[in-house]
């Protein structure tokens, strides 16, 4: 370890911010990276424990005492060594991962934990700027073709650990460009999708080939293209050309609300709003887009997607922004005594609501009301639980004005179509149904099929589709080869 009493000499250091008068004004990066200085202080409060529990509570298991050890020796090249080694993009996790890995940390029990994220962004920041990360070309060709559908963070690292095992990998997404929700569901505040565009260069210097606007659908029914698909292909065909096939899709059907006037012009759901301001961001030219100007604004959700319709709207110009959750507001903090190392259950602020937002707890939404068909409002209820249901509290009905509702309340499942076009068997959830165990590992009851990311677990974090990814190119190597050098 760097500094066997640092825990004991040096605070947390945060990442800074730009101001929030300046941040709104665009929909640029705002997070102000660790110096080389205070990332080695960062690093010196790590404490090597015997036995790390940051690496399990991080889904990719990073090594990150490791790393934090050559950050504190001033080794960054192999820094960015050690964390490639369990995970493919630290960039986007360093960016938009909510950090388990830090709710594990030994020194939460009793402090602060170390600021493991900001290291991980510090890294692999640097590693760009130094041009430390390469194309890795595989010395030898495999002669296996697999098929890779879906585009986002678990397809992507399963395409570049099969590539770089010299497997030809091709990648089928049905929008305009790759990237999967990276690219159209996260605001480009939170990460811009120049990080994206960075890596995708980098596997295709891999020997990665990318196939965007093609939807893989059964032509033998009427399937509608999407709006941003040109082409279609058939299950069969993939499974005709290709050796093995990996369904890496989203857990892309939104959670509705199904209360009178849903049909109302004004409500939405949130993956309608968002996705338009990223493309437009990305030049894209946009016949009626989704914008919040001069509207009383309400988000339905409490979580990330929510925060991002807010931090959205405020950047849009919204009279007012307003969030609602259905369950009571946590703690502030929680009882670490009861929950460490485990994520716990507390209040979280991210800054989006620090740019502008009314948070309100234990709300129910009765009824969307409107006026010549369009939204004007919203008729509300307090809750509270009661042997373990939520209850109406009796005389707290109340109207709020709205001219704007963002349905952001979580993913169901995957789109069914995709599913019923391979005919792999779904779980009770409606994902696909995949062990990650034994020798079956991610695969499905159709040969050569196999499953990872949000499509087999539900809706999940990006750090998890990675580890999902990883592992699941980990199986189709033995799959095809008899054996695999790929990392679990």
């Amino acid at each position: 370890m760097g500094k066997i009493t640092g825990f004991m000499e040096f605070e947390r250091v945060e990442e800074g911010y730009l101001p929030v008068e300046d941040r709104v004004r665009n929909y640029k990066e705002f997070v102000i990276t660790l110096d080389n200085n205070h990332a080695k202080i960062q690093s010196a409060r790590c404490m090597d424990c015997g036995t790390p529990f940051c690496n399990s509570g991080c889904p990719v298991n990073n090594i990150i005492p490791d790393f934090n050890d050559l950050v504190y020796q001033d080794d960054w090249e192999n820094a960015i060594n050690v964390l490639h080694s369990t995970n493919n993009f630290p960039e986007f996790t360093g960016r938009i991962c909510p950090a388990p890995c830090e709710a594990a940390c030994t020194l939460n029990v009793n402090d602060d934990a170390v600021g493991i994220k900001s290291i991980e962004h510090a890294i692999i920041d640097k590693a760009w700027k130094n041009g430390w990360v390469k194309p890795q070309l595989s010395e030898v060709k495999t002669g296996k073709k697999i098929a890779i559908v879906g585009s986002g963070p678990a397809g992507l690292a399963a395409a570049q650990q099969l590539a770089r095992v010299g497997h030809s990998v091709t990648v089928f997404e049905k929008n305009d460009r790759v990237g999967g929700l990276l690219r159209y569901g996260i605001p480009d505040f939170k990460m811009e999708k120049t990080h994206i565009d960075r890596r995708i260069e980098q596997m295709k210097l891999e020997g990665v080939e990318f196939k965007t606007s093609v939807l893989v659908a059964d032509l033998d029914k009427d399937v509608v293209l999407t709006n941003w698909s040109k082409e279609k292909i058939d299950p069969k065909t993939l499974l005709k050309e290709f050796d093995a096939v990996i369904l890496s899709g989203g857990s892309e059907q939104s959670r509705d609300l199904p209360v009178p006037g849903r049909d109302l012009e004004g409500v939405h759901f949130a993956m309608e709003f968002l996705p338009q301001q990223n493309k437009v961001n990305a030049g894209d030219k946009l016949k009626g887009q989704l914008r919040a100007d001069g509207k009383h604004v309400i988000v339905i959700g409490g979580g990330d997607t929510g925060s991002d319709c807010v931090g959205t709207s405020n950047r849009h110009g919204a009279s007012s922004v307003t969030q609602f959750e259905v369950m009571p507001e946590p703690p502030l903090s929680e009882n670490k005594s009861m929950v460490w190392p485990y994520w716990p259950m507390k209040l979280r602020t991210s800054s989006s609501h620090e740019e502008g937002c009314e948070r309100v707890f234990a709300i129910s939404t009765k009824e969307f009301i409107g006026k010549g068909g369009k939204l004007t409002g919203l008729k509300t209820v307090h809750v509270e639980m009661k042997e373990g249901k939520l209850s109406e509290i009796e005389g707290t009905e109340q109207v709020h004005p709205a001219d704007m509702v963002l349905l952001a309340m979580g993913f169901t499942n995957p789109v069914a179509s995709i599913l019923d076009a391979f005919g792999v068997e779904k779980d009770g959830r409606g994902n696909i149904k995949a062990s990650t165990e034994g020798s079956a590992a991610y695969t499905t009851n159709v040969p050569k099929v196999f499953a990872a990311g949000d499509m087999r677990r539900g809706q999940s974090l990006v750090v998890w589709a990675i580890r999902e990814g990883r592992q699941a190119a980990r199986a189709v190597d033995e799959f095809l080869m008899g054996s695999t050098t790929l990392p679990r």
